[in-house]
This record gives structure tokens, sequence and C-alpha cells, in this order.
């Protein structure tokens, strides 16, 4: 069952994409000559097959954080709170790319990790749009083949009918949406699966895995340590990520439906604004 799985997810990874994407990934990898090990595309451009005017989301895996930057500041705020995230643009899209190292990247798709943030994305559907050679592809493809085991296994005991691999799918999604601090509609993790119940269905198959014990409690302990650790990213962000303040409301408004103006004090200090204006999308239920 398990090379089963990872013969799936293999081929999935090496599904072809714009070529726009692949140069991208590329020119990110090249930022990081003596570390980049792999680049993955995920989320909903991938999902939609849309490009222009949004958003495009990657990860790059580095060998070791030591390699890929010059500076001791970057260096232990990856080790010590991951992924650090930065903005990148090129002919006209615009992405951002989250810096994990192989092996953080294989834990956070485990059931050892700490929090949902990985694991949730990648068993979803993702694309491999760089490697450096053979080995960082079957690193890749190993890590990520490690995701959806870990999210059926905590999700099964959180389903009424866990005989149904696509509503432990959807149970397994919601989950992980409210253990994050997340500007999305309701209903938007059920649509992750309906978009391709096949795949789901092929995926629960293959990846099925022992239901993890102590199920409710983890789920407590995901939503308590997830939404720090979401304020924790988007206060680190705050200094890695140009306009990160005009990107943050940008989503929100495009996911929640909501139409929240950055003031140019928020863009000085956005740190502080966002400490101020979190409050009141939770009680405007534009986050959650």
């Amino acid at each position: 069952m398990a090379e089963e799985l990872k013969n799936l997810v293999r081929a999935e990874l090496a599904q072809s994409v714009d070529p726009r994407v692949t140069a991208m990934a590329a020119a990110i990898a090249g930022l990081y000559p003596a570390a980049a090990r792999a680049v993955l595309f995920y989320g909903s451009c991938l999902r939609q097959s849309e490009l222009d005017g949004l958003m495009l989301d990657f990860y790059l895996i580095v060998s070791d954080y030591r390699d890929a930057y010059p500076g001791i500041w970057l260096t232990v705020a990856n080790t010590l709170l991951p992924p650090n995230v930065f903005p990148f643009a090129q002919d006209g899209l615009a992405a951002k790319y989250a810096v994990l190292s192989e092996a953080d990247f294989a834990r956070l798709n485990g059931p050892e990790a700490g929090d949902v943030s990985v694991w949730a994305r990648f068993a979803q559907p993702s694309r491999l749009v760089w490697a450096a050679d053979e080995t960082a592809r079957a690193a890749a493809v190993a890590a990520v083949a490690r995701a959806a085991p870990t999210l059926l296994s905590w999700a099964a005991p959180m389903t009424w009918d866990r005989d149904d691999p696509l509503a432990v799918w959807r149970q397994g999604f919601a989950l992980t949406y409210a253990s994050e601090l997340r500007a999305e509609r309701k209903g938007r993790s059920e649509s992750v699966v309906d978009t391709d119940p096949e795949r789901y269905a092929r995926f629960g198959a293959a990846a099925i895995a022992a239901p993890a014990p102590y199920a409710a409690k983890a789920w407590k302990r995901f939503r308590r340590r997830g939404k720090m650790l979401s304020l924790a990213r988007l206060a680190k962000a705050a200094t890695t990520f140009a306009g990160g303040a005009d990107y943050l409301a940008w989503k929100i408004n495009r996911h929640a439906g909501t139409q929240i103006e950055v003031r140019p004090w928020q863009r000085r200090w956005p740190i502080l604004g966002a400490l101020i204006l979190l409050p009141r999308l939770f009680l405007r239920g534009a986050i959650r």
C-alpha cells in the first residue's frame, strides 16, 4: 500500500504545469544556488488552473538553512519558526515562496509534526516543478507521500462515517482549516475535495492509515498551537515580505468578501497594524 501511494504521489507531482510556473520555479531556485533542492507548486492557483492576477504559491526545499542564507537572522528564524516566506515576481506574475529544509519538509509532513500547516497542504495536489537531481526528486516524493496518511490518521477518529473515504477527507480539511487563521468562506474545506473527488478516493484507498489515538485531544492542541503559530509567522513575515500588509488585505478580501483597506501607517508598522486588525477581523468573521 505504501508503494502504491508513492507511485500516485510521484505521478501527480510529475504532471505538467503552465510553462510560466516552471520558469518561475527555476528562477526561485536560482536565488539559492548553494542550497536549492526542489521547488513545489501548490494551492488555489493549481486547483483553479488560473495564474493572472493571483498569487502563486511555492515551497522551496533547501539542503540546509545555513547553506541558504548569508546571515544569521534568517537562518535562526527558519530554524526556530519554519518556514520563512518571501515574495517573488516575474513576467507579470506574483508569487510567494516558503523555505524549508529537506529534513523539516519530511518531518512536518508526518504525524510527529506539532501543527497542521505543511501536511494539510501537501495532502492536497501539488507539482514538483524543479528538482536539483534525482536524489532531490525522490526525497520530495517520499516527504509528500507522508502527508495524506497523516491527515487521514488524525481525521478518521473524528469522522462519523469512517467507511466513506471522502467523508474522512472532508472532515480532515475542515479540522485543519479550523486549526489555522484562515480567511476563507464557510464550506471552503469541503470544496477542496469536491474539486476532484476521484483523486481523493484514489489517494484515500492508497493512504489508509490506522486511526491515531487520542485524536480529539490532538486536534485541540493543533487548534491552540496553530492559531499562535499563525500569528507568530505573520509577525515574522512582516520582516521578510515587502508589501505584506497589502497582500494580507488582498487575500482576506478575496476569500472572505470583505473590503479591508490598508492605511499608510499599517504599511510602516505592519506588525502593530496586524495586531490591531486581527481582533476586528475575528469579530466580523473574516478570519476564523
